[in-house]
């Protein structure tokens, strides 16, 4: 997907607008995605210079390498931030995510044991850095 695309979360309070090409969809099922989402998130990503965030975002250092944002009015979780020159954005949150697709899941040794993955798509017991590279 590679246009101007806008998002945010439930309340309106936080907004975005994304310009440049979003990475296809990866599946986290890492137990932080879990308990910060209920269930495994789905995650899209840009680089940082193509994103433009308005209102105020809270966040919450959620590991040594990364930290969440989400928004402190209505509690959406908005993005997650690690290193590298891309912010990724859970993709619930994007107002049209034509264009992209799911590519994979990663960190399924860490999935919930209430659900099955069927879709057929590559998983990884771990990261994996050839899901989650960075778009250019």
């Amino acid at each position: 997907m590679s246009n101007n695309t806008t998002g945010g979360c439930l309340c309106g309070a936080v907004t975005y607008q994304l310009s440049g090409p979003l990475r296809d969809v990866v599946y986290c099922h890492c137990q932080q995605c879990r308990k910060t989402s209920g269930h495994f998130v789905a995650a899209t990503s840009v680089a940082r210079e193509n994103i433009q965030i308005d209102g105020n975002v809270t966040w919450f250092q959620s590991s040594e390498s990364a930290r969440r944002g989400f928004c402190q009015t209505c509690g959406s979780n908005l993005f997650w931030d690690g290193a590298g020159v891309n912010l990724s954005i859970f993709a619930g949150t994007l107002d049209n995510a034509d264009g992209i697709k799911a590519i994979g899941h990663i960190f399924v040794a860490d999935k919930g044991a209430y659900y099955n993955l069927t879709d057929g798509l590559p998983c990884a017991a771990q990261r994996d850095e050839e899901l989650t590279t960075m778009v250019e």
